[in-house]
C-alpha cells in the first residue's frame, strides 16, 4: 500500500507541476483555458468557479494530465474570442505555452535537489570495500579501506566530497562521457593521501546498470557480516544463520563484504561451484562451514551466489548544505542528470547504450516505495530524478511531445508557414507509434527486472 502512495504521489506532483506551467503561461499570454485535467478518462471531481472560467477535473486514470486550450482547430469559436485562441496567438507565446510543461519539471527538480540538501540525510561514507580483482578501480590502485576525499576531471580543479552518494553521482556523469577520473584518497584515519585515476573508457558504451557498476568496482566499505538468509538456498543449506561474521574463507582473510562477495562470484569451476571452507564468528564463538555455491547465469557469465544478503550497512554520514549551497547544488545536479540523461537516450538511439535502461511504471513505482520508507530527503531526491526525466523527455522532438510541437514552431519560424495539417497527422501517427513501442519496451524492462528474468 505505501508502494501505491507513494507512486501516486510522485504521479500526482509531477503531472500537476508540468500541467500547471502551461495553463499559468498560457494565462499570462492571453489563451483562454478550457480545462485542466489530471488524469484521463472518467471525471471524479470537478470544480468551475463560473460558466466561462477553466474547468478544474481530477479524472480515473492518474496516468498523466491535460490541458486543453480554446483552439480553433479543435471546432468552431466564438469571433467575440478569437483573439484568445491558441492557434491565433504569436509563434513567440506558442512557444513559450509548450516549453512551460518541461521547463516546470526542471525547476521543480531543482527546488527538490535543494530541498533534500537542505533537509540532509544520512548517506554511507565515502570509505570503498575491496575491488573485484578484474573492475576499473582495482588496474587503478584502489584497495579496501581508501576513503575518497575529492574528485576532479583534470587533476588540478577539486571538488570535495562528502559522501559515497555524491561520488557515484560525480561518477555517473563521467561514465556517461567516458572521460577519466582523478581522485584524491587516504586512509580511512584521513592520513596517506594520494591521487588515483580510474580510466572510465574501460567500461565501454558503459549504461548505468548493475554490470557496468562491478565493472566500476567502487563499492562502499561493509564488514562482513550475513544478512537475511533465504530459506532453501545454498546459505542455509551450509548452516549459515543472519549475524554471522566471516573470517576466513579457504585459508585466506576475509577483508570486507565486498571481498566475500567477490569470492563467492568466482567459486564457479568447469565441473560446478567450488566447496569452500569458511571460518565465521557467532556469539563469540568461531564455527567452520563446507559452503557450495549455487552456479546461475548472469547474461553471459557463470557465477556463484548463496541466495543470503552479504554485508552489514557501511559507516554512515550525516550531509546537508546552508541556503545557497543547496540552491546551487540543485541547480547543478538538475543541469548534470539532465545532460546525462540525453546522452544515455542519444547512445540508446545509435546502439552504443542498452534499451534495458528505460525503465516504466512499475519501476517508477517500486523506486518510489522504496524511497519513501528511506525517509524524506531521499523521497524527495528520487522525486527530483523522476521530474528530470519527465521533463527531458517531453523536450525529445517527438510528435505528441512537446519537443515535436516545438520542431513544428521551429520550422514555422524559418519557413513563415506553419506545417501543414496532413504533415501533422502522418507526424502524429508515427509519434504515437514511436511512443507505444517506448511504453512497451520499458513495460517489458519493468517486468524483467521485476521478476528477476534477466
Amino acid at each position: 500500500m505505501s508502494t501505491l502512495l507513494a507512486f501516486l504521489l510522485t504521479l500526482g506532483v509531477l503531472v500537476v507541476v508540468h500541467e500547471y506551467g502551461h495553463y499559468r503561461v498560457a494565462r499570462a499570454c492571453g489563451v483562454k483555458v478550457l480545462r485542466f485535467s489530471v488524469g484521463f478518462g472518467k471525471v471524479i471531481w470537478r470544480r468551475q468557479s463560473s460558466p466561462d472560467a477553466t474547468e478544474f477535473t481530477l479524472c480515473a486514470l492518474p496516468l498523466g494530465g491535460y490541458v486543453r486550450m480554446l483552439d480553433e482547430r479543435d471546432g468552431p469559436v466564438d469571433p467575440a474570442l478569437r483573439s484568445q485562441a491558441f492557434n491565433n496567438r504569436p509563434l513567440r507565446q506558442r512557444v513559450a505555452v509548450v516549453a512551460a510543461g518541461p521547463l516546470a519539471n526542471l525547476l521543480l527538480a531543482i527546488v527538490l535537489f535543494a530541498s533534500a540538501a537542505w533537509l540532509g540525510s544520512s548517506e554511507p561514507k565515502a570509505v570503498l570495500g575491496t575491488p573485484a580483482s578484474d573492475s576499473v578501480a582495482a588496474k587503478a590502485g584502489l584497495q579496501a579501506g581508501d576513503w575518497v576525499r575529492a574528485i576532479s576531471a583534470d587533476g588540478q580543479q577539486w571538488r570535495d566530497l562528502a559522501s559515497y552518494s555524491e561520488l557515484m553521482s560525480t561518477l555517473f556523469e563521467a561514465t556517461s562521457a567516458g572521460a577519466p577520473v582523478h581522485l584524491d584518497v587516504s586512509n580511512p584515519g584521513g592520513h596517506g593521501r594520494r591521487s588515483v585515476v580510474l580510466d572510465t573508457s574501460r567500461l565501454g558504451a558503459a549504461t548505468l546498470d548493475a554490470a557496468s557498476l562491478r565493472r566500476l568496482g567502487l563499492t562502499p566499505m561493509s564488514e562482513p557480516v550475513m544478512g537475511k538468509v533465504s530459506a532453501g538456498g545454498a546459505a542455509e543449506q551450509a548452516g549459515l544463520r543472519e549475524g554471522d561474521r566471516v573470517l576466513v574463507v579457504d585459508s585466506l582473510p576475509v577483508a570486507d563484504a565486498a571481498a566475500l562477495r567477490d569470492q563467492i562470484r568466482r567459486s564457479v569451476q568447469a565441473d560446478g561451484a567450488h566447496q569452500s571452507l569458511w571460518l565465521i564468528e557467532r556469539g563469540g564463538q568461531r564455527l567452520e562451514l563446507a559452503v557450495r555455491p549455487r552456479v546461475v547465469k548472469e547474461g553471459e557469465q557463470t557465477i556463484g551466489r548463496i541466495e543470503a544478503m552479504v554485508g552489514a550497512a557501511p559507516e554512515m554520514v550525516t550531509v546537508s548544505r546552508g541556503f545557497f549551497e543547496g540552491l546551487a547544488l540543485g541547480a547543478q545536479r538538475t543541469w548534470s542528470v539532465s545532460w546525462m540523461t540525453l546522452k544515455v537516450f542519444g547512445r540508446m538511439l545509435i546502439g552504443e547504450a542498452s534499451l534495458k535502461n528505460l525503465s516504466g511504471p512499475l519501476t517508477i513505482a517500486d523506486y518510489a516505495g522504496q524511497s519513501a520508507r528511506s525517509g524524506l530527503p531521499q523521497y524527495l531526491g528520487f522525486l527530483a530524478l523522476v521530474s528530470v526525466s519527465l521533463g527531458v523527455l517531453n523536450l525529445l522532438p517527438l510528435p505528441m511531445l512537446d519537443g515535436g510541437h516545438l520542431m513544428y514552431y521551429l520550422f514555422e519560424g524559418l519557413s513563415g508557414r506553419p506545417v501543414s495539417e496532413w504533415w501533422q497527422t502522418q507526424l502524429q501517427r508515427a509519434g504515437a507509434l514511436i511512443l507505444m513501442l517506448m511504453m512497451a519496451l520499458a513495460l517489458s524492462n519493468d517486468v524483467v527486472r521485476l521478476t528477476g528474468l534477466h
